[in-house]
């Protein structure tokens, strides 16, 4: 019997092990702060309970706006990818949340020395970014449009 399916099954599970060995448990109360949009992006996770509001600083607006909430089974954070490894957006969490929390560093370095397990990483995380970048893109347009982005 398997359980529940997670963002990390595209991994062959030799793959998925090894990836999995690098994370450790992470567990914030609501209202904790994880990144600030422009802070060095060193980390990601795998989300298993709770909620995160991702925000965008727009000067002259408080608070951020939310751009997307994010719930379990879902991964935070893709800014650790590429240089220059600094957070797109900010990230606060809603409600209590615990999540597997993984080092940037050694999961590039594990990428590096296994080409398919980076590959396949890459191109999920790739996913993930276009999906932040849409979801911001449409509270923009929520924001600033003049009839926002909603069908009238």
């Amino acid at each position: 019997m398997t359980g529940p399916p997670t963002p990390l099954d595209f991994l062959p599970p030799a793959e998925r092990e090894r990836l999995l060995a690098l994370g450790r448990e992470a567990v914030y109360p609501a209202g904790t702060r994880l990144f600030e949009e422009g802070g060095e992006a060193d980390r990601f996770w795998l989300l298993h309970d709770g909620t995160v509001d991702l925000d965008i600083h727009i000067p002259g607006r408080h608070p951020a706006p939310v751009v997307e909430t994010l719930g379990p089974g879902q991964m935070l954070g893709w800014s650790w990818i590429s240089p220059p490894y600094r957070w797109h957006l900010g990230a606060l969490t809603t409600s209590a949340v615990r999540a597997t929390q993984f080092p940037a560093g050694p999961v590039l370095d594990l990428c590096a020395a296994e080409p398919a397990l980076g590959y396949a990483l890459m191109r999920r995380f790739t996913a993930v970014v276009a999906d932040r970048l849409q979801a911001t893109r449409v509270r923009l347009l929520d924001l600033y449009a003049p009839y926002g982005s909603r069908p009238a």
